[in-house]
């Protein structure tokens, strides 16, 4: 009998629930389309694109769950991988437990991913993997700034007074997918507050909790679509991949 222990199995969760109200009027973010295809199908694309990955958990609008898994119950996907769909909750927070929730006892590492990053490349989600497998506790993917930031006082409707400029050099712009110790994301939200609108990003929780987060690169082609422009890139990256890779 082999002595050599397989790597604890890799379960992404996708939350989809929020509307994207910026995006204006229609469906929900998730499934306004590029290409003519969902945001949220290139993300489960995206997501099982990577061996390690072998289960995709969608947290759907509630009133969207049965159409949600409609559309995902066609989908073609490697073997390795299944997806479930489970109803999210009233905020991000509330709706990554609810996928924590779902998740089989057998599942060690977890990705937290935004169904608004649609094009995110395997070699970032594999990177993201790898850090957590070599005993990070929290990872996420990150790029250098190219702008200067400045702390303001917020004044809605009026100058906002420039508090301080930090040091360009030391910060970095955050993407998802997100990876986790399966135990100390679960105690991070077991322990931290969901307060208002929740939390925005799961490292920040595990960060409360005084563990340590660490970035690995992230990559230009995972932005988040948030806003009309957004979707007009997307669309020309999608281009560019058909033209060069066939995708």
């Amino acid at each position: 009998m082999s002595n050599v222990s397989l790597p604890p199995r890799t379960a992404a969760v996708i939350p989809a629930a929020g509307r994207g109200l910026r995006l204006g009027p229609g469906a929900p973010k998730a499934l306004r389309t590029l290409n003519g295809t969902p945001m949220l199908v290139h993300a489960v694309r995206a997501m099982a694109a990577s061996n390690a990955v072998s289960l995709v958990v969608v947290v759907a609008p509630p009133d969207e769950t049965a159409a949600v898994k409609s559309l995902l119950s066609d989908l073609v996907l490697p073997d390795r991988t299944e997806v479930a769909v489970v109803p999210g909750g009233a905020n991000r927070q509330q709706s990554v437990r609810l996928g924590l929730d779902a998740l089989p006892e057998d599942i060690g590492i977890v990705l937290v991913h935004d169904a608004a990053r649609p094009l995110v490349p395997v070699d970032t989600v594999d990177a993201v993997v790898e850090a957590v497998r070599d005993g990070a506790s929290a990872v996420v993917p990150a790029l250098p700034l190219a702008d200067t930031v400045k702390e303001v006082e917020p004044r809605p409707g009026g100058p906002e007074p420039v508090l301080s400029t930090p040091e360009r050099a030391r910060l970095r712009a955050v993407q998802t997918p997100q990876g986790f110790d399966r135990e100390t994301l679960i105690r991070a939200h077991g322990t931290v507050a969901d307060d208002g609108e929740g939390a925005t990003d799961c490292a920040g929780l595990v960060e409360r909790l005084g563990e340590r987060v660490v970035v690995v690169p992230g990559h230009e082609e995972a932005f988040k679509v948030t806003r009309p422009l957004d979707l007009v890139l997307a669309e020309a990256v999608l281009a560019r991949r058909r033209a060069n890779d066939g995708f």
